[in-house]
């Protein structure tokens, strides 16, 4: 009979804490939808898709849209392209060609730079990125994309290296004996076997990436500039959706003000962003496990 009880509380608390994440998404969901219906109340949607001008705090003001998420995507595309051919290589290496020992070693080390604080990357790339990179570049501005995409990348690829490296070890072994037994070479068990086994997995790290690097804030509020400059150049400086979010939160904004509901208009928009990469990512993932089932 105790045991029952128990199980019971068990049941009722494990149901407790699963309610509250659901319960805190939900209220922010909530919350990020009432100010920005507030926001749109007065700014007319049409003019804040497409608008091609950001300038909600100056006089003329401009609610357009377009030049954060520019500036968004131009960030997150350069780490993207930094981290993931880093992140698959690496984990290439530590899953099928270091040893135990290496291993073991290397890893811990690589997952290091996931705890290291944002804002030191932020000023590892105003400080040390972009004056290196103005030795090649001249006109490289001080604030810019590039710089900030570069380390934002180098930032993503534990994430991307330590999940695909997970993935791959996950692939059995028994794949590997049958690729070997038919005569294939190591490279081509890993490109032609492992690799797409290991899909999924590789896929979901490279969806988690791009949703740390859409979401992220101090590098690019350092580095990057706090232009919303409509542009695909990323020797320019931009000002992405997360930084402006922080700008604006700064104290400056008088609160309830038609200026400060516009970070709750950029916040739903980069909630929606996401939860699209994310949507797209489980999809993709799940036709490429039904694509291995039926091989």
């Amino acid at each position: 009979m105790r045991s029952r009880y128990m199980e019971n509380l068990v049941y009722i608390v494990l149901l407790m804490v699963s309610g509250i994440t659901i319960l805190t998404t939900l209220s922010i969901v909530a919350i990020l939808l009432y100010e920005s219906f507030q926001f749109f109340k007065e700014v007319p949607i049409k003019k804040f898709l497409l608008d091609t001008q950001w300038t909600p705090l100056f006089a003329n003001k401009h609610f357009g849209i377009w030049p954060l998420l520019a500036g968004t995507f131009l960030t997150s595309s350069i780490a993207m392209l930094v981290s993931i051919p880093s992140g698959i290589f690496i984990a290439i290496y530590l899953s099928e060609y270091a040893s135990t020992r290496y291993r073991n070693i290397l890893k811990p080390a690589l997952e290091m730079l996931a705890g290291v604080p944002t804002v030191v990357y932020g000023y590892f790339a105003l400080l040390t990125v972009t004056p290196f990179l103005k030795r090649f570049i001249p006109n490289l501005s001080g604030f810019n994309a590039l710089s900030a995409g570069l380390v934002m990348g180098i930032m993503i690829i534990p994430i991307v290296a330590s999940l695909s490296e997970d993935a791959i070890r996950a692939v059995p072994i028994t794949l590997r004996e049958a690729s070997y037994a038919l005569g294939a070479t190591k490279f081509q068990t890993i490109t032609r076997i492992i690799l797409p086994a290991a899909s999924s997995g590789i896929i979901s790290s490279f969806v988690l990436g791009m949703s740390r690097a859409l979401g992220e804030t101090m590098i690019v509020t350092i580095a990057a500039g706090q232009i919303p400059n409509l542009t695909l150049n990323p020797l320019q400086p931009v000002e992405t959706m997360t930084a402006y979010i922080v700008q604006v939160s700064l104290g400056d904004t008088p609160h309830g003000t038609l200026e400060y509901r516009t970070i709750f208009a950029v916040g739903i928009s980069l909630f929606f962003i996401t939860l699209g990469f994310n949507i797209a990512g489980y999809l993709l993932k799940k036709r490429n496990l039904r694509y291995i089932n039926q091989q």
